[in-house]
């Protein structure tokens, strides 16, 4: 990766490691749109509306009911509502998919690590198992060298041992006499 990648993978990291960004426009823009799906907003939007409607239906005099039927006044407050909310969401969605992004590769990059990890795990393992049967064979031909040469010098004790019993313990062929010195 280059310095340049890092430095923007950086930045980006930096700017994403809080859960909105770091910029405060976005940050209250995101909390915005994420009030507009609550059911909080909704209750309390559902409240003033009514309580808009019945002052305004109920009004005993024109000087009280300041938005008459069919409510101009209230239609034109949702119209202003939609114009900022809509492009308050679409800010959030848009940031929110840059996050997921930043997200995903970082994933990815930790998925690719991973795979790689365990192929050198597989590799190394091979050649363990490569080493272990070369060493293993050559156990199996040092134990039969090791059988020979125990086989060797078996026969030349026995021999040694005959030759000995015959000659005696002094060395004689076995007429019984010391050797005279």
């Amino acid at each position: 990766m280059s310095t340049d990648a890092q430095s923007a993978a950086g930045q980006l990291a930096a700017d994403h490691h809080r859960p909105f960004g770091g910029d405060t426009f976005g940050v209250q823009a995101e909390r915005f749109a994420r009030f507009f799906g609550t059911p909080t907003f909704i209750l309390g939007q559902t409240a003033i509306v009514s309580v808009w409607i019945v002052l305004n239906v109920l009004a005993i005099t024109n000087a009280i009911a300041w938005d008459k039927y069919p409510f101009i006044l209230l239609n034109l407050a949702f119209s202003l509502q939609a114009a900022y909310a809509a492009p308050l969401i679409l800010l959030a969605q848009t940031r929110q998919a840059d996050r997921d992004k930043h997200r995903d590769d970082a994933f990815q990059r930790h998925r690719e690590a991973e795979a790689k990890r365990v192929a050198d795990y597989q590799a190394n393992q091979a050649q363990v198992l490569v080493q272990d049967k070369a060493l293993a064979e050559q156990h199996t031909r040092m134990l039969e060298q090791n059988t020979v040469l125990t086989q060797q010098v078996a026969k030349l004790t026995s021999e040694l041992h005959s030759v000995i019993c015959e000659r005696g313990p002094t060395g004689s062929t076995g007429s019984g006499r010391a050797p005279t010195a």
